[in-house]
């Protein structure tokens, strides 16, 4: 298996593990199958890195989430008939860049119904996107071209990385820099602020949902968090998808539709920090987006870690303890 990262590592056998027990929990109760694509035998190969205990651990977050999805997903476990056949997939990590979150999908052909989970691994990053001068982050979140203006102050410092990259045969470290937080990460920052509020501005209601449904995707899915100790399930259902009956038999737990925003309130600073900016939206959404390094070594790009600091009071979420 070719060197992937540890946390890619944890995320893709915790993919697996959901899968797994979705499996276990539904074989003798409907018709199910596992598409044993090239991402599956990836999953599998990480989960199985693992030693007995470890992989343990994952059965056991994975075993308690899929409990309670089939309590609030009757779908999972209840079939037309025979030819309706429940099909567990893991998915390509390239759905999400077409704005799909969802690592493992359920789906019944039959009833025209699929649900998706998220899985994440002790870290709750909703997106990891980069800013340089060739990414155009309007046109590639909002779908609304960034102006000439943002690239024309971004330029200058792009390029000057990108120089002493090169003259240094990309040796060259970030601590050189003396205080890059303020010399690099601030002029970026404060170009990207402007830029997003006059997009806004030109765009009246479409950038505030735009940027949500970038970062959580634009299909409703349960995002499982495994925790020390703990599972957290939250469900983003936005188009109301999720949380459905089959025929009379009705979920065990309702799941509220999530609404978008259509408003930015504000853009500011994080509190004594020069690398995080605070997103306020209506509806009760709040998105930080820290900027940082991802290497050691001077790139001429820089990488967004973007979380969602508060969502709406409707979010479904509830916490599973492991004992």
């Amino acid at each position: 298996m070719a060197k992937i990262s540890t946390q890619t590592l944890n995320g893709k056998a915790f993919e697996y593990a959901l899968l797994n027990e979705f499996f276990e929990k539904l074989k003798t109760s409907t018709e199910v199958s596992i598409v044993k694509n090239e991402t599956f035998a990836t999953a599998l190969k990480c989960f199985e890195s693992f030693n007995e205990e470890e992989k343990s651990a994952y059965r056991l977050n994975a075993s308690f989430a899929i409990n309670f999805l089939l309590d609030i997903e009757p779908r999972l476990s209840n079939q037309l008939n025979d030819d309706d056949i429940l099909e567990l997939e893991i998915v390509s990590d390239k759905q999400g860049q077409r704005g799909d979150v969802r690592d493992v999908l359920a789906i019944r052909s039959s009833q025209n119904w699929e649900i998706g989970v998220s899985a994440k691994n002790n870290h709750r990053a909703v997106k990891h996107s980069r800013l340089s001068n060739d990414i155009d982050f309007g046109e590639k979140w909002l779908n609304i071209p960034c102006s000439e203006k943002y690239f024309h102050a971004i330029k200058p410092i792009f390029d000057k990385l990108n120089e002493l990259r090169k003259a240094s045969n990309k040796t060259k470290k970030w601590e050189s820099l003396g205080d890059y937080h303020t010399s690099i990460y601030v002029p970026i920052i404060d170009a990207f602020k402007d830029e997003l509020l006059s997009l806004d501005k030109q765009n009246p209601q479409i950038v505030a949902s735009s940027l949500v449904q970038y970062l959580i995707g634009n299909r409703d899915f349960y995002k499982v968090i495994k925790g020390k100790n703990k599972v957290e399930i939250q469900a983003y259902n936005l188009n109301g998808t999720l949380n459905l009956p089959f025929s009379n038999i009705k979920p065990k737990a309702k799941v509220p539709k999530l609404k978008l925003p259509t408003r930015l309130i504000e853009v500011v600073y994080q509190e004594n920090s020069k690398t995080t900016l605070l997103v306020t939206l209506n509806e009760g959404w709040q998105i930080s987006f820290r900027i940082h390094n991802a290497s050691s070594r001077i790139e001429p790009s820089l990488k967004f870690d973007i979380n969602l600091v508060s969502s709406p009071h409707t979010l479904f979420v509830n916490q599973l303890f492991l004992g």
